[in-house]
């Protein structure tokens, strides 16, 4: 596998327009964010899984040839956001930036859903759009957004769908609030198809919620329009149809490894969801030559539950200092002075990172052996830093190498921050008490309970919502601010992607059952 593409951003030079002018095609500053192909070079995917008169790259000709002779540009912007809905844009990528950058002006448009809809294509392709200027003569001069605007229904959801983009621009707060608001409203007065896709989308709101959830729907409204493109209908259900079977063979693969580790039965206390750890690597990681990246993956996040479990709810203190030494040492002689019950579990550990480090070296010529081992948590960690012992920036760091990256010498803030947003994103929907089906009762403090006991009349619930709002600006301004990285378009979409896995993997009803996740499993899966 070739090393992961880097994409880089020149200077950013702020100017009048909302779109900062720097030279390229139509002069916009425009982020190299293209997302590196998905098939690995000389791989197709299995188009003979499907029936037999069907042909993968017939298919892609022919949405191909749609985008080179739609008439109208609305048209092609809509076109476009179709194959972004449904997670196969990444076939048409040379076409979509030919397509973005000769519709960039129509954010001037004075129709709402030509500006908004250009405006979040654009930022999505790295260009450096200022909301606040776009949206601007849709406001009063109070800030407002004008009420006229209030029975544009397809305006409204693709403001909403912007709002999701905010990198703390007041614009997008008011958007958010105002199309919220009217399309909650107008709900009640819609034909039933579109009624259930408003519904949705403010249910599941665009770019926060998993992309292949929301594919599978987009399709089924898709089929529910008077006039269906077949074209693209056919791409979207054999890139689902090949999906899964791919997804259902890493599942057989992963649980064959963890049936013959046995950890289940010899640690009864542990968490034994092998299904559910499978779900994160499977949503986080997208592509179909990652493959064998996130079947290593998996094995990672096992360990990083099972580690947890052994030192919530198993471990003495004594026990948890012997397992913390013998993670500094790295040595299978260490596992002599460990109880019984750590042993395989310190094994396992030790083989898995060793095998992802020689991996990466047999691919990219460098071992991250050193970093990869100072990454597991020890008890003081687990005393100390609840995003750290969230399992996320490990994980992270396993696929920061496995991607080909390499940790740079002096100032690695946009790499801390990639990591930590979504971390720290899972640490608080985790601590609004949401993880119940897990049973445990060891003493794992949460910032809930501490926020409680310093503000005993305050609504902890929305103070945590509004920290999870602001590390997800946070990670927008990392992804579309237009700042330089050295980040690849892989690593950078599956910071998102986890960050989008959080609301389904800790999104309890009132039964405290998963009802997304288990929609979500059902769908790509079984």
């Amino acid at each position: 596998m070739a090393a992961a593409h880097v994409f880089s951003v020149q200077p950013l030079h702020h100017s009048a327009s909302p779109v900062a002018r720097n030279g390229g095609r139509s002069g916009g500053n425009r982020a190299f964010f293209r997302p590196s192909t998905v098939i690995c070079p000389g791989r197709e995917p299995a188009s003979h899984e499907l029936s037999d008169d069907f042909d993968f790259q017939e298919s892609v000709k022919n949405v191909q040839a749609l985008l080179h002779h739609h008439p109208s540009r609305r048209g092609l912007l809509t076109t476009v956001d179709h194959l972004k809905r449904l997670y196969i844009d990444h076939y048409f990528q040379d076409e979509i930036e030919t397509i973005i950058d000769s519709c960039a002006d129509l954010i001037h448009s004075d129709d709402l859903l030509d500006a908004t809809l250009s405006l979040r294509l654009m930022r999505e392709a790295g260009y450096y759009v200022s909301a606040d200027d776009v949206l601007q003569k849709f406001r009063n001069d109070n800030g407002e957004f004008n009420l006229g605007l209030s029975k544009d229904i397809r305006g409204l959801l693709s403001l909403q769908d912007i709002s999701h983009l905010n990198m703390g621009e007041s614009s997008l707060y008011k958007a958010n609030e105002f199309s919220s608001k009217h399309l909650r409203f107008t709900i009640k007065y819609l034909e039933p198809n579109l009624a259930i896709y408003v519904r949705r989308s403010l249910d599941h709101p665009y770019h926060v919620s998993l992309m292949q959830y929301k594919a599978r729907h987009h399709l089924s409204y898709l089929q529910s329009m008077p006039t269906r493109n077949m074209a693209i209908e056919n791409l979207a259900f054999a890139e689902f149809t090949i999906k899964k079977l791919q997804h259902q063979r890493e599942m057989q693969e992963v649980k064959r490894w963890w049936i013959d580790l046995g950890l289940a039965q010899e640690i009864p206390a542990a968490r034994d969801q092998v299904l559910k750890w499978y779900m994160w690597p499977m949503t986080v990681l997208e592509g179909f030559c990652f493959s064998r990246y996130r079947v290593e993956i998996t094995k990672i996040i096992s360990m990083v539950y099972i580690v947890d479990d052994i030192f919530d709810l198993v471990a003495t203190q004594e026990e948890l200092s012997l397992f913390t030494e013998a993670m500094k040492t790295w040595d299978l002689a260490a596992i002599d002075s460990l109880p019984s019950y750590m042993i395989s579990c310190y094994k396992a550990l030790y083989t898995i990172t060793s095998d992802i480090a020689n991996m990466v070296r047999k691919e990219h010529g460098v071992s991250p052996i050193n970093h990869l081992k100072k990454a597991v948590p020890t008890s003081e960690d687990y005393l100390r830093n609840g995003v750290v012992t969230s399992g996320a920036p490990l994980v992270f760091m396993h696929l920061f190498f496995m991607l080909g990256h390499e940790l740079p010498e002096g100032n690695n803030d946009d790499i801390h921050r990639v990591i930590s947003c979504p971390a720290k994103i899972m640490r608080l929907w985790d601590d609004m008490g949401s993880a119940k089906d897990e049973s445990q009762n060891g003493l794992d403090g949460s910032y809930k309970e501490l926020y409680q006991r310093e503000n005993p009349h305050g609504d902890v619930e929305k103070h945590m919502l509004e920290m999870i709002g602001s590390e997800w600006e946070g990670l927008n301004r990392e992804c579309f601010s237009g700042t330089t990285s050295t980040l690849s378009h892989s690593f950078i979409t599956a910071s998102l992607n986890f960050a989008r896995m959080v609301r389904v993997m800790y999104g309890y009803d009132d039964e405290q059952k998963l009802p997304v996740l288990e929609d979500y499993t059902r769908m790509l899966l079984f």
